[in-house]
């Protein structure tokens, strides 16, 4: 079962971002988020993790799918997903330096520039989809060498948030594959 989280705030045509300091995805621009702790759902698991990256108390939290991967030999893995709106008063003042790394408000487009390289290659293909499409999917990343070589999305059910027994069988197209959730 997948034991991690990821979250885009976004306050009017801004994202929030941390630009990383430890792996994965060290020294790049992705979403907040963590590890899941023992008996939290994915939903408690991230708001407690907003609450402890950034500390803004005020958002609409949306479930959004799944981010998951293969890396060959490597196994596979995978983040619960998710879009926070925060109000456009949030006086979040950034850039503000965490314990995690850098925490900035992106415009949009910066981020999804095809030029930008500071950038978590699953965030650029799934970000847009993310935040304007209202359905959940599973985002799945095929790596090679550390590259991103192949994207596909699947319309997924939002039960998989909540229902324990529907995401047993959903992961089950994973079973037998070395995991890295």
């Amino acid at each position: 079962m997948i034991k991690y989280n990821i979250c885009f705030m976004k306050k009017g045509s801004e994202v929030l971002l941390l630009n990383r300091e430890r792996s994965s995805w060290m020294g790049c621009w992705n979403g907040i988020g963590g590890k899941l702790e023992a008996g939290e759902t994915p939903r408690e698991s991230m708001v407690r993790e907003i609450f402890e990256e950034t500390g803004i108390p005020e958002y609409e939290l949306r479930f959004k799918g799944l981010i998951t991967w293969n890396r060959g030999e490597g196994g596979y893995g995978g983040m619960y997903t998710y879009i926070a709106e925060v109000p456009e008063q949030n006086g979040l003042a950034t850039p503000l330096r965490t314990d995690e790394g850098i925490l900035d408000w992106k415009q949009l487009g910066w981020i999804l520039h095809p030029g930008n390289v500071g950038i978590a290659s699953n965030v650029t293909r799934t970000l847009d989809t993310l935040i304007r499409d209202s359905r959940i999917y599973d985002h799945h990343c095929t790596y090679e060498n550390n590259q991103l070589v192949q994207y596909e999305r699947t319309e997924i059910s939002g039960d998989l948030e909540t229902d324990p027994g529907y995401r047993e069988r959903y992961f089950e197209r994973y079973s037998g594959a070395e995991h890295h959730y």
